[in-house]
């Protein structure tokens, strides 16, 4: 199974028309409903490594790295609606007849796109601190995709610094070092400096305007969970989202910032243990 802090590696690989896409299973002996992890951006499925092995005990726990995310090669510009496309088929990989899909940033809005546009059955969603009403595009990411050229020629030490200062504002309280590492190696670089400009690139609203027309039409047992810290989408945005969705259940996490598994946990896990069935 993936180790935990800088040494996290997913083991497997799927070749899928969209890349060959890093992935793994834990807990695979499970009597447990399985759940899917879906990252969202600018992480990998690092983020989880302090949730999937504990959910593990007692199911199966699918992970996966978005296109050119993590360990995963991508072809062409990364999307949602890619990655929807991507999750749709990792599902029917597996052989998954309804699993819980649990979806991170980005990742819930690719969540509810493979659930909703492509038909991947689910038991239920979770969808935490998601990148899916308008506007989730965030200041920062607009400004580089106005300016993409200038942020391509930019030397590699102050791209390096930059792309640094925001992921410290992934969490409310301080990054820990080997985290901060794990996430800033995967753009080290010219190379990964470009890597990180093709993903913010790929951003748009408008692979979720459909999602977001058809969020009314979901019936599987739903639950927003928010960082009642998130500096990059207000927690406005899940009372929304809540209340679009019918019958969805809000939860705020405490003390948590956008990257709530790195912040809390312990307290995220304690949400899940209530909602998953």
């Amino acid at each position: 199974m993936p180790t935990d802090l800088a040494r996290w590696a997913l083991r497997d690989r799927v070749a899928l028309p969209t890349g060959t896409i890093a992935v793994d299973v834990l807990g695979a002996d499970r009597p447990g409903t399985p759940v899917v992890l879906t990252h969202g951006t600018p992480s990998w499925s690092y983020l989880w490594r302090r949730v999937a092995p504990a959910l593990a005990t007692d199911r199966p726990v699918h992970l996966w790295d978005l296109p050119t995310y993590g360990d995963s090669t991508g072809t062409g510009i990364p999307s949602v609606a890619g990655h929807a496309r991507t999750l749709a088929a990792l599902v029917e990989h597996w052989g998954l007849d309804a699993p819980v899909l649990l979806g991170h940033d980005i990742g819930a809005a690719t969540v509810l796109r493979a659930h909703l546009v492509h038909g991947t059955p689910a038991s239920a969603l979770v969808l935490a601190d998601a990148a899916v009403l308008s506007p989730w595009v965030t200041a920062t990411a607009a400004h580089v995709q106005a300016n993409l050229e200038v942020y391509r020629s930019m030397p590699n030490g102050p791209f390096t610094a930059m792309i640094t200062a925001h992921l410290r504002t992934t969490v409310a309280g301080t990054l820990a070092d080997d985290a901060e590492r794990a996430y800033l190696e995967r753009y080290a670089g010219p190379e990964g400096q470009q890597r990180y400009l093709d993903q913010v690139s790929g951003f748009s609203e408008h692979d979720t305007r459909d999602v977001v027309a058809r969020l009314g039409e979901i019936t599987v047992p739903t639950d927003v969970v928010w960082g009642a810290e998130d500096t990059w989408l207000p927690p406005s945005a899940a009372t929304t989202l809540g209340e679009t969705i019918p019958g969805a259940r809000r939860h705020t996490v405490p003390g948590a910032g956008h990257f709530l598994t790195e912040d809390a946990p312990e307290a995220f896990l304690d949400v899940l243990a209530e909602v998953l069935p």
